[in-house]
């Protein structure tokens, strides 16, 4: 007697079969996306590749356009 031979019968039906393959698959692209998501926000990109405004602030203090009183200042303003 062979017991579990088959697509759908025996002990492995769901998790040794295609359900874990669909579970693994599901899981790949939820980490992709998480990555991707997670890399964009360091980059200082948005959702769309624009630069954030803490971004471009963080750069016009860089550059000496504002002074550190200015930055700090408009940096909170954007926290609200």
């Amino acid at each position: 007697m062979h017991w579990g031979c088959g697509w759908g019968y025996g002990p492995h039906a769901w998790f040794g079969g295609g359900m874990s393959m669909i579970f693994f698959w599901i899981l790949a692209i939820i980490v992709v996306v998480y990555l991707l998501r997670h890399q964009s926000r360091m980059s200082g990109r948005g959702r769309y590749g624009e630069e954030t405004p803490l971004a471009i602030l963080k750069k016009r203090y860089a550059r000496g356009e504002i002074t550190k009183e200015q930055y700090d200042r408009m940096r909170e303003d954007l926290k609200y």
